[in-house]
């Protein structure tokens, strides 16, 4: 039966609704462990692979930057884009190298410390040959591997959901050995390179740079044996001020001490140090972390329904050591994208994405989810049912009973 404006029936039922005009991703500035042990589970990743591969990846970058002589806000950046590039796209669909390059490639525009994908790809290429067989950036043998780095720029931007905001704990880490009057050549300086080291691990993920640079000073201070007390005493840092917490930085401090204990020969500080003065900090900070008051246990099958959640943050009504209250405040630091990709708020893969419409990438949580309850009203499909009373012949009854 037609209707007023020609459409017939069919094209106003529920099968008849194209898919959504656009969909909105919403950027998370931290993650947090259960996310990246999620996206290892869903793209098969090994862990000792992957962490062989993390770890060979950065020092990659590391060198590249120190050979190119670039800052080092630029290595912060890559390093974060490197992690969060992997963490979506598995192992089997790029060669690491590759996404490291990229990953620099798109740190340089970021921090306005701009080179060409020749220049990066030239560099990496020198780094592995003698001198004498060094190549020029116009050499035609980086023609296509250059367009290969283009392309994965923007794969490398939709990993990290278009948040260029960035943190670089050197510069508080420098701030605080000057504030606390440390001991510049030792302390100032190891504590600079305990902040390059992080980025070898998923920890600038998850953690803000107070977090971060108080976690680099007092791991130089443990390491020389200095005094804690400048830092960690009634006169040192002010947690609350710096909006962080005594479990955050020993949640760091016990990642920061896990790399040097088992990766020390991809480390900077870790090869400068006996790998006996790292043990003696951990049983210290096993103690202290044993003392600390710790809250009623929960049911798992409880905190896992909790962590379900649709439109907004979840926290747990209790925690069970200080690295579950490290969680629980990068959980609130983060809004929910229910259905999202674990680590980056992205749905599926690249492909997927596009063959369900246009994807908009927003730095306001609050914003995207006005938005999609102001479109979500013109997508519901409301259905009435009515009942209609027929009356029945009855001679139409007694035929059928002749027949």
């Amino acid at each position: 039966m037609a209707t007023g404006h020609g459409d017939t029936a069919e094209d106003r039922s529920p099968s008849a609704i194209g898919p959504h005009a656009s969909q909105i991703e919403v950027a998370k500035p931290y993650l947090f462990d259960d996310y990246i042990k999620d996206c290892m589970v869903n793209n098969g990743i090994d862990q000792v692979k992957e962490n062989n591969v993390r770890l060979q990846g950065v020092a990659w970058l590391d060198s590249l930057r120190k050979k190119l002589q670039l800052p080092v806000r630029t290595f912060n950046t890559a390093a974060v884009y490197y992690h969060k590039f992997r963490l979506v796209h598995p192992e089997t669909d790029f060669n690491y190298m590759d996404a490291a390059a990229a990953a620099l490639f798109t740190a340089c525009k970021i921090e306005d410390t701009l080179k060409k994908s020749k220049d990066i790809l030239c560099t990496a290429y020198n780094l592995r040959v003698p001198s004498a067989e060094h190549l020029t950036p116009d050499d035609s043998l980086f023609e296509n591997h250059s367009k290969v780095i283009m392309g994965l720029e923007r794969l490398m931007l939709e990993a990290s959901g278009f948040d260029f905001r960035n943190r670089y704990p050197q510069k508080l880490v420098i701030k605080l050995v000057r504030q606390l009057n440390l001991d510049r050549d030792a302390v100032g300086k190891t504590a600079y390179k305990i902040s390059v080291d992080l980025y070898r691990n998923f920890t600038p993920l998850k953690q803000t740079t107070p977090n971060m640079a108080i976690a680099c000073v007092e791991l130089a201070l443990r390491i020389y044996k200095k005094d804690l007390g400048v830092l960690t005493g009634q006169n040192g840092i002010d947690y609350e001020k710096l909006n962080s917490s005594r479990e955050e930085v020993m949640g760091i401090l016990l990642d920061l001490l896990d790399l040097y204990t088992h990766n020390r020969a991809s480390t900077i500080v870790g090869q400068q140090h006996a790998l006996d003065a790292f043990i003696a900090i951990r049983i210290d900070l096993n103690q202290e972390a044993k003392s600390m008051p710790q809250p009623e246990e929960t049911d798992a099958s409880d905190v896992k329904r909790r962590r379900v959640t649709n439109g907004g943050p979840h926290r747990r009504e209790s925690a069970s050591s200080p690295s579950d209250r490290i969680q629980d405040t990068a959980e609130r630091r983060n809004s929910s994208n229910a259905g999202a990709h674990p680590a980056t708020g992205l749905r599926g893969r690249p492909a997927q994405r596009s063959r369900e419409g246009t994807v908009r990438f927003m730095l306001d949580a609050g914003r995207a989810r006005d938005e999609k309850n102001a479109v979500a009203k013109y997508f519901i499909v409301e259905e009435e049912e009515y009942e209609t009373w027929v009356d029945i012949d009855p001679r139409q009854n007694s035929r059928r009973g002749d027949d």
